[in-house]
């Protein structure tokens, strides 16, 4: 049995326990502050300017078949856009996009009313002038920034990005810096929920 933290990691965290190449001058915060976890790593990256659902194992081969984008675990992130997003633009979305590093998968994107999540600090920055409304995007590649430059391509630039799910972890009602520990039977698929554990 392996076992997997889901963690929400919050808004300006590092994806990691220690900052390696902190800017000088500048103190990041890191896992560190929000859990011990000796023996586990983090299974995939989440941005430092994101939000929600980290995962952490302490088996390798589980951490490899999360985060390895030839698994194809859809990853489904609430995407809050700059500007009233239009049909036309959720077409390509999910039909996929060309990036600077090649044309993306297709995805699976629908526009969703503004979802009950918690307050951000510090709060995002509302324009009075440029309306804005939130996404559901869900992709299974894990290029850098991917669904921040897939939401430029189309002309709605994304203003805060919470990962919500990684194939069947959901964050559920962890709020952020609180995490969920489980036990995973390696043997069967990498998904499998067998019970939690919920901590702060």
């Amino acid at each position: 049995m392996a076992k997997v933290i889901l963690l929400n990691k919050p808004f300006h965290v590092l994806s990691q326990f220690t900052d390696r190449e902190r800017p000088e001058g500048q103190a990041r915060t890191t896992l560190a502050a929000y859990l011990d976890a000796p023996g586990f790593r983090v299974a995939g990256r989440l941005d430092y300017d994101s939000e929600g659902l980290l995962l952490l194992t302490d088996d390798g081969a589980l951490q490899q078949r999360i985060a390895n984008p030839r698994h194809k675990l859809w990853k489904t992130y609430l995407v809050q856009v700059e500007g009233d997003i239009d049909d036309p633009a959720l077409r390509q979305l999910a039909v996929g996009v060309t990036l600077k590093d090649g044309p993306t998968m297709p995805a699976r994107c629908r526009r969703i009313e503004p979802p009950a999540l918690w307050k951000r600090t510090p709060p995002v920055r509302e324009r009075k002038s440029v309306p804005d409304c939130w996404l559901e995007l869900a992709i299974r590649e894990g290029r850098n920034r991917q669904v921040r430059r897939m939401t430029a391509a189309v002309g709605f630039p994304t203003l805060r990005l919470v990962r919500q799910r990684i194939g069947d972890w959901s964050l559920g009602d962890l709020q952020p810096g609180e995490h969920r520990e489980l036990s995973v039977n390696t043997a069967a698929r990498a998904s499998s929920l067998p019970g939690h554990k919920r901590r702060r």
